[in-house]
């Protein structure tokens, strides 16, 4: 059994949209035209969208934040990620999904990879993407002292 997460990304034109968002994938393995198996390594920090549509409009929107595990860890099971992971974030509906993606596009402006942020500000985030709050909650000092801290604990 592998140690590694793994993640099947899918896309259908106009029905379904399975894909990664962020993360430091450590293999990749191209199934067909459609579909691609990711791979992370433990711990890795991984967004993970999924988009699905019929006849009558969108489905489902969904983004998880998952941070992938070791093998007999515990673990949250999340379809398509195999064996499964730690879910930071769990939200539902374009209007959530929408604005955690803005977070992470304003994380990307800062210079600073969504894979590297402290996992409790992905465990917290849906409390700052109120309609009022800028998605911009993660700065850069924010950033250096989760660092720090990472440091200091080793």
């Amino acid at each position: 059994m592998s140690e590694l997460t793994q993640v099947e990304v899918l896309w259908l034109e106009k029905r379904i949209e399975n894909r990664v968002r962020f993360g430091r994938i450590a293999e990749e393995q191209k199934i067909d035209r459609s579909r691609r198996i990711l791979s992370f390594a433990p711990g890795s920090i991984f967004a993970f969208v999924r988009w699905t549509s019929n006849d009558f409009g969108t489905v489902i929107s969904r983004i998880d934040v998952l941070r992938a595990v070791a093998p007999g860890q515990r673990c949250s099971t999340v379809p398509y990620v195999k064996p499964g992971a730690e879910s930071l974030l769990r939200l539902t509906g374009w209007q959530k999904v929408e604005r955690v993606l803005q977070a992470v596009d304003a994380i990307e402006a800062l210079g600073i990879n969504p894979a590297d942020v402290a996992p409790d500000h992905w465990q917290h985030v849906h409390n700052r993407l109120s309609v009022n709050e800028s998605p911009r909650s993660y700065t850069k000092a924010r950033h250096q002292a989760w660092l720090h801290r990472q440091r200091v604990m080793r």
